[in-house]
């Protein structure tokens, strides 16, 4: 199978090449095209590639491109991780939102709506291109903020797009491991999920038919022993019954995150912008010791990821620095959608159980007819069917079926509800160049809550990225 990479230029490909060319995956691949609009970054993460050590008889033929149409001839399946404005673009996102006081981060609050803004018209001519040079293809996605961008893609792709984020399994595994839970590989029948892409709760987590949850919240030593617990307060996770996503930190402790991000010397982005510029140069230049230099890179990168929720002292886990997540969630995908066999993951994907119509999709032909059963049930309830939810699915050649959720308490709900209706004026803000409505998803997410500074950020975010006023004009992607 012939695998592209959309961003085959980003720092995280190396991982993607390392489980292909060993372990279970090995030898699904025949061959991985690397796309990219920046000749220099493919250039680079090449070099990497070429230098890291050889897994016997694993070594995949790699082609490099900066033209998307011939990087989609003959894809059997397409990774998608762009980031329109590079790292500098990621700088402005959280500086524009932190230089008014609001939280300065790029996939949460108002940095997220800016990235969403510039990137889901990119990710629109990627699969409206896909339709016409690949049309068999399956799009995975972790082009972030990964909810909002496999939410903007369903109307053109319908099943065939389906977000990964490797956050919320990564907790699930991480309070299986400290509450002693034997998870069967591949099944998570025994685990209750339900959320957004960065806004999500563990509610059940079963092994033996016992749910070890509420035990392990009892536990202030346990839960000091993983990422997720040492986060939040033991009572207050006791009263809450349920694991939040990491992400939730800022909305739970906003205050303690903001302080924390204004007393840090530079802003994440601004830390790994500075990082790579300095980075991919020497690694086109490196020859034998590229992956040397790149694996000492990521290492500190992995160290400072949500480091100001660190700011009182602590390091992360040594599973959590060695790498093998998103891109393990991503080829665990499509194993079973290339028909190697069903699989459990938590995934990004439209909250509609099967037995009913799917209406999101590419467009009925003309003087065709749809008829199918009546409006399916939500697998979170308590959300509309067609948005893109984050929950466990289950996932073969025919594609991710959502398992059903019990509905959440009325707190969760209610932010769940917010924040999707903020992704969706994000989404048709930037699908349809509705400047109102960018406007409208700046007010009203619950970590901006302002009129005046929701015509604030707008008004910062057109200036950094004029683009934006491109978008308004023209109407649409």
């Amino acid at each position: 199978m012939r695998l592209l990479i959309a961003g085959g230029g980003g720092f995280r490909v190396p991982l993607i090449y390392r489980a292909l060319a060993s372990g279970r995956f090995a030898g699904m691949v025949s061959d991985l095209v690397l796309y990219d609009v920046d000749p220099a970054r493919l250039e680079a993460i090449t070099a990497v590639l070429r230098s890291m050590p050889e897994a016997p008889g694993a070594r995949l033929p790699i082609h490099s491109t900066t033209d998307l149409p011939e990087a989609l001839a003959g894809a059997g399946m397409v990774f998608a991780a762009i980031r329109p404005g590079g790292t500098a673009g990621r700088v402005a996102d959280e500086k524009v939102a932190q230089d008014l006081g609001l939280l300065g981060q790029e996939t949460t609050g108002a940095g997220g709506i800016s990235y969403a803004l510039r990137t889901i018209p990119h990710m629109l001519r990627l699969a409206l291109l896909m339709r016409v040079h690949c049309p068999d293809a399956w799009l995975i996605n972790f082009t972030n903020p990964a909810g909002m961008v496999t939410e903007a893609l369903l109307p053109v792709l319908g099943r065939k797009v389906i977000g990964i984020c490797d956050s919320a399994g990564a907790l699930v595994q991480r309070a299986a491991r400290a509450a002693g839970a034997a998870l069967p590989e591949g099944r998570l029948d025994g685990v209750g999920y339900y959320g957004l892409n960065h806004l999500g709760w563990l509610y059940r987590l079963e092994s033996g038919g016992r749910d070890l949850l509420p035990e392990l919240l009892r536990n202030p030593r346990v839960l000091g022993s993983f990422e997720e617990g040492r986060l939040f307060p033991q009572p207050f996770l006791a009263g809450l019954g349920a694991l939040p996503n990491e992400y939730l930190y800022y909305y739970y402790r906003q205050d303690a995150a903001r302080t924390a991000m204004r007393a840090m010397a530079r802003t994440r982005g601004e830390s790994i912008h500075s990082q790579q510029q300095e980075l991919y140069p020497r690694l086109a230049a490196a020859g034998a010791d590229a992956f040397r230099l790149w694996q000492e890179a990521r290492r500190s990168r992995e160290e400072g990821y949500l480091a100001e929720a660190r700011s009182e002292g602590g390091q992360r886990d040594e599973s959590d620095l060695a790498g093998g997540g998103y891109e393990q969630v991503a080829l665990a995908a499509m194993h079973a959608l290339s028909g190697g066999g069903g699989t459990q993951l938590i995934l990004n994907t439209r909250n509609s159980l099967p037995g009913g119509q799917d209406t999101a999709g590419p467009a009925t032909a003309p003087g065709t007819t749809t008829a199918g059963p009546a409006t399916p049930e939500p697998a979170i309830p308590g959300l509309p069917t067609d948005a893109v939810v984050e929950v466990p699915c289950t996932v073969t050649k025919d594609g991710a079926v959502p398992l059903a959720q019990q509905a959440p308490p009325e707190p969760q709900l209610a932010l769940l509800r917010r924040v999707k209706e903020v992704e969706r004026l994000t989404v048709r803000a930037a699908t349809d160049g509705d400047r109102d409505a960018a406007l409208e998803a700046f007010t009203h997410h619950p970590l901006v809550d302002s009129r005046e500074l929701g015509v604030q950020l707008l008004a910062g975010y057109e200036r950094e990225f004029p683009a934006l006023a491109d978008l308004w004009r023209r109407g649409g992607h």
